[in-house]
Formats: C-alpha cells, structure tokens, sequence
C-alpha cells in the first residue's frame, strides 16, 4: 500500500471513472440515450428492451442521471480492457497475475468523498432505488460492489451484491448463497459483532470484474491488477474500510449482529427465475458520499430470455471462459476457442478443439464438467465450426451427433444452487455432447460442408487435359484453373476425354487422366457407401 501524503494530484481520477467509460461507449455506439423525463417505474422496460447499454438523463422524480447495462456484451468488456474482442481472455489473464499496487489519498482529495452525509443526515430514499423485476420484493439497487474485512484474519473482501429499500437508514441485501462475505458474516454473528460494509454504486466495469473474480488473496488488490496500474483508494468515513477513490458513490453501514432476522426477496436471479424470499441480514447506512456529478448506476439482471445481456452474466461469463480455456489447455493438445451460453443461465458451454486423438472431445467434457461447478452442459466441436454461430451449431449438432455414441453423462457432480432443476438438490446430472468428426475423415467428401465457390485468379493451363495433368481436380478447380467464366465447356471437354478413354474419377468426386476403356469413366479406388443403398 503507497499513501499518497498529498500526491493525490498526480493520480487519473477520471481514467477508471464509469462517466469517462459511458463516454467510450456513446462513441462507440453502444448507448442508447433518454433525454425525456422516466419514472423510477418505466426504466426496468426500457432497459429490458434493448440490446445497448442506456443512459437516461432524467430519471425519477429528482431527474439524475442514470446509466445501465455498461457491462452487457463482450464488446463493453473488450472496451474496458482497452483491447479487441479476441484477445480479451489472454488480457483477463495477464491482468489476473500481474500484482499492481494502491494508493491510498487522503478523503478530501477523493472524488467519491466531495459530498458527505453522515449519520441522521443519511437518507437512502433519496437514492434512485427502483422496481426492477414484476414480482420483486421491493425497489432495488442492483450494482452496488461490497467491500469488507475478515476480522478473523484482516484479509480484505470484495464481492457484488444487491441492496432492497426498507427506509432511510436500512436496506435489506442477500448474502445467503455460498461466498467468503456470508462465511466472514456468519462467523461474525457467531461472535454477536456487527460486520462493517462499504458498498461502492457507478463502478468501471474493471472494478466489477474484480468483484467477481474469486482467489484466496487480499481481494481489493485485484481492483489495481484488473485495471493494469495502480488504483487511488481512500478511507472510509464511518469505519477503516477502503474502497476505490475513483467511484461515483459510496454507502458505509454495516451488517448487524443479529444475523438472518428479516425476509428479503423475492428478486429475479441470474438463471432468469426468481428467487424465492429468504431471512438474511439488514444493513444500516452511517454515511452517504459521493461526486458532486455523480452518475447513479443500474444494472440489467436475472431477466429470462434476456441473460446474455445482463452485466453479470457477462461479467461472470468472461472469467468462467478464461478457466475453461486454462482446463482445456491441461487437457486437450489444441483447443480453440470456448463461449459461454449466458442466455442459458450461464451452464452451456461450447468448445471448438483442434481434434487430434478421437478420446479428447471425452477428455474436455469431463475435465469441464467436473472441474467448473457453473457448468451444466458441454458442447464440442470442430475448429471448422464458428461456435458463437447458432446456425453452425444447429447444423453440426445435427449431423456429426449420435446420442448412443457421442452422449456423455456424468452424475452425483455438484450444480449451481439457484438452479430450479436440481429441486434443493446439491448435486445432480451433467452432460457433455461430442459434437466433432471421426479423425481423418475431415477431406472425406461426405464431411465436407457445401457452399457456393467464389471463382477468381489467372489462368494457369490452356485446356482441360493440361489441367488434369497436374494431377486430380475438383470440377470447379478444373473450371478456374483454365480462367473460365461459364462451365459448360468444360463440362463438355471432360466429356471428350471420357470418349477417349482418358477420364477417371475418385470416391470424392475429383477427376483423373487415366488410360481406361473409350466412352466410360474409369473408377480410381473404392466409392463410398451409398446410404441410400438398400432404402
């Protein structure tokens, strides 16, 4: 940790600022823009609706102005980064392993820290809490990241985690499900200590990535090494918490000793079903602070055929394919490329490899499946095939796929806990689908896909018998090899040659020179099976 003792001037509070990043993402055509008044009501509808992020100038009754969805689409995450989309996972990872620093600046040189409320002052109503889901429990905030400390060992939190209106000073929030927060909170009440939280609202999606990112470190570090240089951090006002300097606002409270003592919920959860309402811990807020032109930040989340669009299925989705790529990596000798189906709940995974033994796909599905809790299903295919292409995936999937043959199911593995189907099992059945060609059969005609040619080039030989000398050609090779713009004399001087008993052709359909029998086409080699044979 560096203090910056008055050299806070000499860090970028704007370069990793979510109005900065919003800024990016207009010139890059990825926002929609509401310059007309929307109530707190209307913006779960408008967000829900399209496939950018938005940015509404006047929202509720206090006209601020809120942005969402800054993190849906790989094309925002590659913005984040600073890089093009497919180098996004090897950035991920250079940036996960290389250690950066934080700069600790002093509170009255923090951004976050130009306005501050504190204590009787504090009033979260006056926050833009809004109805997100049809069957919520409440109005939410849905982006706030939380950082806490283990009292226990002083290793710093960081986690994402949704906040519900109950009144000025308290907000209900989920920490139910399996994490280092609910693990630090319930020893916590074990010992009847209150847990001291800041949330930071309208982070970079850097900062969201971190939140998301799970390793046994002092996790406010992984803030700096995601956003590749060090990150300013200050103090909290009403407990030692620090949290990054650069954000839009901050919440400072805590979780009280009490432990799970109201219901909260119901809310609409990342597998797009909601979550039913549980008994979890109340927040309290001590103090408010923010920039004096804060952006007030929303996400979309948890909405059922809209999840590859929501911030945290992509968020989630981007470090759960950088582990894919590393298992198959250990595994398989050349895999290359994985995508995560977050419009599945974030359980589908497929996988195109570089086939070189007919026991890898098998290989790939059981270390995916048995290595990644989230996983449910695993796809693999070809490197021929585009695996972000549905139209490519339907196609192999039903031509290269036999369930007797290709079908792997592994059960007794455990699954994700929001997942409906298990019924509150932990444990549950997961599938793989092999999806690839017999090795060598690849140059076999019956496993070559059909398009049309694009013809082009000089021609390189005067007549069809030059051509063929060369050695066997395809039809349309034969075609552009002489520079023609028709065919069909072609077709005819193959027919000359046949005449001449000088035509061959083999079982993929190419055509010979051969010496043979006068008006008959000679067979070079075996023909393959006619499936139609015997029909």
């Amino acid at each position: 940790m560096t203090r910056g003792n008055g050299g806070a001037s000499k860090v970028d509070f704007d370069k990793f600022r979510l109005r900065r990043f919003v800024e990016r993402l207009i010139d890059l055509g990825e926002v929609e823009i509401h310059d007309e008044p929307v109530p707190l009501t209307g913006l779960g509808t408008i967000i829900e609706a399209t496939d950018k992020a938005v940015l509404f100038r006047k929202a509720g009754p206090e006209r601020i102005e809120m942005v969402a969805g800054t993190a849906g689409s790989s094309r925002r995450l590659a913005a984040a980064f600073g890089v093009g989309e497919d180098k996004l996972h090897d950035e991920y990872v250079k940036r996960l392993d290389k250690l950066q620093p934080l700069i600790e600046v002093p509170s009255d040189e923090a951004p976050v820290h130009a306005i501050k409320i504190i204590g009787q002052d504090v009033d979260l109503t006056r926050l833009p809490f809004h109805p997100q889901h049809a069957l919520d429990g409440s109005c939410y905030m849905s982006s706030a990241i939380d950082y806490a400390i283990d009292p226990a060992t002083g290793r710093r939190n960081v986690g994402c985690r949704r906040l519900s209106l109950r009144n000025r000073y308290e907000a209900g929030t989920n920490v139910t499900a399996p994490s280092d927060l609910k693990r630090i909170y319930t020893a916590c009440v074990a010992r009847g200590e209150r847990l001291p939280v800041t949330f930071t609202v309208g982070s970079h999606p850097l900062d969201f990535i971190a939140a998301t990112t799970r390793r046994p470190v002092d996790e406010l570090a992984l803030v700096a090494n995601f956003r590749g240089e060090p990150a300013p951090v200050v103090k909290s006002l009403t407990n030692d918490i620090l949290v990054p300097a650069d954000a839009e606002i901050t919440l400072e409270g805590y979780l009280d000793e009490r432990g799970y003592v109201e219901p909260e919920g119901p809310y609409g959860e990342y597998m797009g079903y909601y979550g039913a309402i549980h008994m979890d811990p109340v927040f309290h807020c001590t103090a408010i602070t923010m920039r004096r032109d804060a952006l007030h930040h929303t996400l979309l989340h948890g909405s059922a055929f809209e999840l590859d669009r929501a911030d945290a299925s992509c968020l989630i989705g981007l470090g759960a394919e950088a582990q894919a790529l590393q298992i198959l990596r250990a595994t398989v000798a050349g895999p290359v490329a994985v995508h995560l189906r977050t419009i599945a709940g974030a359980g589908t995974l497929r996988v195109a490899i570089h086939k070189r033994a007919d026991d890898e796909p098998r290989a790939a599905i059981e270390a995916l499946l048995r290595g990644m809790v989230r996983l449910k299903s695993v796809y693999v295919f070809d490197d021929d095939i585009d695996i972000r292409n549905d139209a490519h995936v339907e196609w192999c999937l039903g031509t290269r796929f036999q369930a007797d043959q290709d079908l792997v199911v592994l059960q007794g593995l455990q699954g994700q806990t929001m997942d409906p189907s298990l019924d509150g099992r932990r444990t549950g059945a997961k599938t793989g689908f092999d999806c690839t060609r017999p090795l060598g059969r690849a140059d076999d005609i019956t496993y070559m896909r059909c398009a049309a040619r694009t013809f082009g080039g000089p021609a390189r030989f005067q007549t069809v018998e030059q051509a063929l000398g060369s050695g066997p050609m395809f039809f349309a090779d034969v075609v552009e090899s002489l520079g023609s713009d028709d065919g069909r004399e072609v077709a005819c001087a193959l027919d000359a040659l046949r005449q001449a008993g000088r035509l061959g052709r083999d079982a993929d359909g190419r055509y010979h020179l051969v010496t043979g029998k006068p008006g008959v086409t000679a067979i070079v080699g075996e023909l393959h099976h006619d499936p139609n044979e015997g029909a």
